[in-house]
């Protein structure tokens, strides 16, 4: 029997014994910085001479590891395993695949600091943010394996006196899955364990800032009881491998989680029917977001200042679901502003993660650090600069929590994802156009309302469109099972991760019908 479904409960480091245990953990990753990591393909391990050089972002110097990278020649092979692997694969029982996620999950709690410091190195993460990336990631695998056997039951059809019908899912094949680096374990663990439980196969390309953290996940998953050939690992260039591997005639399906000049550029490959190719590839996509907390005249000023520092801020900026505009009314403008800005002040410091004594860490790497910085030059011409607005790239980096004021709806900052610690300020005269600008955007990932006005959260309800909408809190932070999450117009599929019915976009259905 299993277990009701419930979230992964977050880590409390007021305490003493959770610090120390959290340290001890750094200390042990740092003891295994700089190894050399393998591709994995049919479960063999592959070292390759070209290697990704994997760095700490917010020590440049600080080498957390050398992962070999797949070509063409051995992303084909990693194809033609995948391919034959789901023959047998297909066929095997639910209750198996779920077994092997509840396992892993179970092995990834016991070593939850481990995972944890992990992606304070390698993805830059304050501690409170990346031990939620851990519980998420268990989350995933927990809610999926519960998702899978629901599924399996197949699901309700009529049949008449003379006939037996029956209706019921079935996998797609091999599935590519090109993982972020922001959600270094929850996102490329969710979409990956997502394929599999359901039946596929899956060739997992990480992204190339993050791909140590795949490497110990398959470690996890083979611990498990997964069986070779079912995911195979093979970090690359995305031009060389993704593409390849995206235009391949024997791929199913693709899931991709990132920007969205990559996202668009794989669904129009995507596509195209290649020679061989005798079927329409289905794409699972989630691109980004240009997301607004609306800032109603009836509403608690510090908890919108709150929210707002909170999801502008948490992980410098680097969600899809990062606040990145604030649209309040005229008449608590200046007041809510005042408030994010002192709050800013007072709680918002950067430096390294690995002594939890930084709110904000550093940015991914130098191309988004110097993108970042290009946005807060043009900021600085849109709006009013109130806080922040210089980077330090001398050891890692960082960029300092941005404030601009007074933006225009239609500015460059107010419409362009930045990925970065940068929010900008607008008013409106009503709630009518406050949502009308939180609409203008062509984006739809999350927003947030806050207001005591029963009658405009509802009005929001309905108009305002975005896939994850959050009324009196920040517009971060969904869980896994009670936040299903994924968004509309160029935000992507809105195959909504973590919900019940995202397994269903890695399946078929297929009706039998038996005359008696």
């Amino acid at each position: 029997m299993v277990i009701p479904y419930k979230h992964e409960p977050f880590t409390d480091f007021s305490l003493e014994e959770n610090r120390q245990a959290m340290q001890e953990a750094i200390s042990k990753v740092e003891s295994d910085l700089g190894k050399e990591y393998p591709l994995i393909i049919g479960g063999e391990r592959v070292m390759t001479d070209d290697k990704i050089k994997v760095i700490n972002p917010a020590n440049k110097k600080e080498v957390i590891g050398y992962v070999s990278k797949a070509n063409q020649e051995l992303a084909e092979k990693a194809h033609k395993i995948a391919d034959e692997t789901f023959e047998w694969w297909r066929k095997t029982k639910a209750q198996f695949r779920a077994d092997i996620l509840f396992r892993a999950a179970a092995i990834v709690r016991r070593r939850r600091h481990e995972f944890t410091a992990h992606l304070v190195k390698e993805g830059g993460k304050p501690w409170k943010e990346a031990d939620a990336d851990t519980a998420e990631a268990i989350d995933f695998m927990e809610y999926y394996g519960r998702q899978m056997l629901r599924i399996d039951e197949g699901f309700e059809v009529e049949s008449r006196p003379i006939e037996n019908n029956r209706y019921h899912y079935i996998p797609l094949g091999v599935g590519v899955v090109i993982s972020p680096w922001n959600f270094l374990f929850a996102i490329m663990c969710g979409t990956t364990v997502a394929a599999m439980v359901s039946g596929n196969t899956v060739l997992l390309k990480p992204a190339s800032a993050t791909p140590v953290i795949a490497y110990k996940m398959m470690e996890v998953l083979e611990e498990a009881g997964l069986p070779a050939g079912v995911i195979n690992y093979v970090p690359g260039s995305g031009k060389e491998v993704g593409d390849y591997l995206v235009d391949h005639p024997r791929t199913r399906f693709i899931s991709f989680t990132g920007s969205r000049e990559v996202g668009t550029r794989i669904f129009e490959r995507a596509a195209k029917v290649h020679p061989g190719q005798k079927w329409l590839k289905r794409t699972i996509i989630e691109m980004g977001g240009k997301d607004t907390i609306v800032v109603d005249k009836d509403s608690d000023l510090e908890l919108a200042a709150d929210a707002i520092t909170y999801s502008a801020f948490g992980f410098s900026g680097q969600k899809c679901s990062a606040c990145s505009r604030v649209v309040a009314h005229e008449d608590v403008y200046e007041d809510l502003l005042a408030r994010v800005v002192e709050k800013t002040k007072e709680t918002v410091n950067y430096g390294d993660p690995s002594d939890n004594k930084s709110y904000m860490g550093p940015v991914i790497d130098q191309g988004a650090y110097d993108k970042i910085l290009s946005y807060i030059s043009k900021g600085k011409d849109e709006g009013r600069l109130m806080h922040g607005g210089k980077g330090d790239d001398s050891k890692g980096w960082f960029v300092e929590p941005t404030i601009f004021a007074d933006v225009d709806p239609h500015a460059t900052i107010m419409q362009e994802e930045i990925f970065g610690p940068v929010v900008a300020f607008t008013k409106a005269e009503s709630f009518d156009e406050a949502l009308k600008i939180a609409n203008n955007t062509e984006y739809g990932l999350t927003g947030a309302v806050i207001t005591n006005n029963r009658e405009h959260l509802e009005k929001a309800r309905e108009d305002f469109h975005v896939g994850n909408l959050y009324f009196n809190r920040g517009c971060t932070a969904a869980i896994v099972g009670y936040h299903p999450f994924g968004g509309f117009n160029m935000s992507g599929t809105d195959s909504k991760a973590g919900g019940p019915d995202y397994l269903l976009h890695h399946m078929q259905g297929k009706t039998t019908s038996e005359m008696l």
